[in-house]
């Protein structure tokens, strides 16, 4: 219940206070949230498989975070950064449509 209510709380605060990201910073978040809902979908999936360990899923989620910002760094230290965040978001959305479909087929049984 308590994520529930953070993560309500936090989706409020981000409406009203409009916060602002610094230009440095912008490459990286749309990678961010995709390596993050990855690991929401992961751990997801592995709570109606019946083993989700939240040490796991602190581990995932920072380390899929890290892993595809370093990548897109990288990408973008050598210049082609953009054919790296694109790589990243398509590897990325394969893993999340697979733990989707996972997620589908345990809840609706099709």
């Amino acid at each position: 219940m308590i994520p529930i209510i953070g993560l309500i709380l936090g989706i409020i605060l981000g409406l009203f206070l409009e916060p602002t990201i610094p230009l440095a910073l912008q490459p990286y978040l749309p990678i961010a949230i995709v390596a993050a809902m990855d690991a929401l979908f992961g751990a997801f999936r592995a709570y109606l498989d019946g083993n989700f360990t939240d040490r796991v899923f602190v581990v995932s989620f920072i380390s899929n975070v890290l892993i595809a910002a370093s990548i897109v760094y990288v990408g973008y230290q050598i210049g082609v950064g953009s054919q790296l965040s694109t790589g990243v978001v398509v590897v990325l959305g394969i893993r999340i449509f697979t733990n989707a479909a996972a997620i589908r087929r345990a809840l609706f049984h099709a």
